[in-house]
């Protein structure tokens, strides 16, 4: 189903002013009070240009007028009558807007521009009612045609919805002082912990000291060719977390069942090959380990979802009541390549991922948790020659290089002996092994943790947690 919001926009307005006998919501006079102000007041423009756009005022010679002053200002040319006037004539709207003698009555109307931030803001507010005026009617016409599919409808809703509050999301300034204190807390916070720990600890040592455990607000990207163990390691993370710490967490799985999921997470907690926990053929050993162990997983807790085709409104709904009803610190989503965006148009699949990108950072600072993000790489790896040829770049971060920009933290699972390497440059045996590749990291420092990799249970273990085995 195709939905044109913009064509039957006019027809709509014409509806709520006329047959309902509601006038769509408008200053008039306000808008002429701050165009005038923009014209005697060089600073007036900086004050309202992150608050007002064109498409912000309601009479159409009004949005002339301030793209005429949005023009001046880019190219950074002064405005006022004069320049305005100019400005108008050279985009040929000059005669619509009521020529020179509509400009100076804009000008004259004004002493000062001293309530320009809060006649603005008045103007917004007004222009965000009748794009939500137009969002309900649009919703409604459908929602009234019997041949509309609703599921179709409800993602285009949630999608035009999230499009017109990105647009209109405006972040105030903060004074320094409450962010210092903030920040001394989070100090104060790390030297009580032992080992300076101030996130979730992922239950890897060696990870935790370079990382400090998984940070709030933090969008960490887990990156992996296939059969590298991306999915096992963040199980094994899962279970580190929820079942170990206790510590809440929501895991989405778009490209499993929750069966398949928790199949694998039995295997991973009660170390028995993943073959057996599907055709149930244990021997009395494993079915002494399966009775010890899976009570550590009864009652941890951990959410699962096994949405298809999760889209990033979806998301961001479930996350909410996840946060909200159960105290979810962290949440993990296997994988980011299999989300969309659906309602919104995009020209290019890069272009859809920039924005699941882009939202799940959003929503990591909107809820203040980690969000942890598994992601595909493309063949570029495969290509390349030699153990350190092997080993994943961010270039190789699959579909957008948006990802690379908006994650926090990029991580990649590399096991050097599935392409046959058996030992490092220096000596050391790589059998059993996978490198966790920190090649970002906003807040600290970058490097390599080696883990042991026991793909049977698929499990990542602490070196020395198998040394001592």
């Amino acid at each position: 189903m195709v939905y044109e919001k913009n064509s039957r926009r006019a027809g709509r307005q014409q509806t709520s002013d006329s047959n309902i006998a509601h006038l769509q919501p408008q200053a008039p006079e306000l808008e002429k009070a701050v165009l005038g102000a923009l014209m005697i007041d060089k600073d007036a423009y900086a004050v309202v240009c992150e608050t007002l756009r064109p498409e912000s005022f309601y009479e159409p010679r009004n949005q002339m007028v301030y793209r005429a002053i949005c023009d001046l200002s880019v190219d950074e040319r002064p405005v006022d009558v004069l320049t305005v006037t100019e400005q108008l004539a050279k985009n040929g709207t000059l005669e619509q807007v009521g020529g020179p003698v509509y400009i100076s009555e804009l000008s004259s109307r004004v002493a000062s521009s001293a309530n320009i931030e809060y006649h603005a803001h008045i103007i917004a507010q007004k222009s965000l009612a009748r794009q939500l005026i137009s969002f309900a009617g649009d919703i409604e016409t459908y929602a009234f045609d019997e041949t509309s599919d609703i599921d179709e409808l409800m993602q285009h809703a949630e999608g035009s919805l999230f499009e017109l509050s990105q647009r209109n999301l405006k972040k105030d300034f903060t004074q320094i002082d409450p962010v210092i204190r903030n920040a001394v807390e989070v100090i104060q916070k790390a030297a009580a912990n032992k080992g300076g720990m101030t996130g979730i600890p992922t239950g890897y040592y060696q990870l935790d000291k370079l990382t400090s455990g998984w940070q709030d607000s933090d969008l960490v990207i887990l990156a992996g060719r296939p059969a590298m163990g991306k999915t096992a390691f963040a199980l094994s993370l899962a279970k580190n977390i929820a079942a170990d710490q206790q510590i809440p967490m929501a895991f989405f799985s778009l490209e499993m069942s929750n069966v398949q999921l928790v199949n694998r997470l039995i295997a991973n907690c009660c170390e028995i090959a993943g073959s057996k926990i599907l055709n149930g053929q244990l021997d009395d050993s494993e079915w002494e380990r399966l009775d010890k162990r899976l009570p550590a997983l009864l009652g941890a807790p951990l959410y699962v979802d096994d949405t298809p085709s999760l889209s990033v409104f979806e998301l961001r709904t479930k996350a909410r009541r996840l946060v909200r009803e159960h105290g979810v610190r962290l949440i993990m989503i296997d994988y980011l390549q299999l989300m969309n965006a659906s309602g919104m148009r995009f020209s290019s699949r890069q272009e859809e991922v920039s924005t699941i990108s882009r939202s799940l950072k959003g929503l990591a600072k909107e809820l203040d948790i980690p969000i942890l993000a598994l992601s595909q790489l493309n063949r570029g790896v495969e290509n390349r020659e030699g153990n350190e040829g092997k080993r994943p770049q961010l270039s190789d971060l699959r579909e957008s290089g948006a990802i690379e920009q908006d994650a926090d933290m990029v991580l990649f699972v590399h096991r050097p002996e599935y392409y046959g390497f058996k030992e490092d440059d220096h000596g050391n045996d790589l059998r059993g092994k996978a490198e966790i590749i920190i090649a970002k990291h906003r807040k600290g420092a970058t490097g390599d943790i080696l883990l042991t990799f026991k793909a049977e249970f698929t499990r990542f273990e602490n070196p020395e947690y198998s040394a001592l085995r």
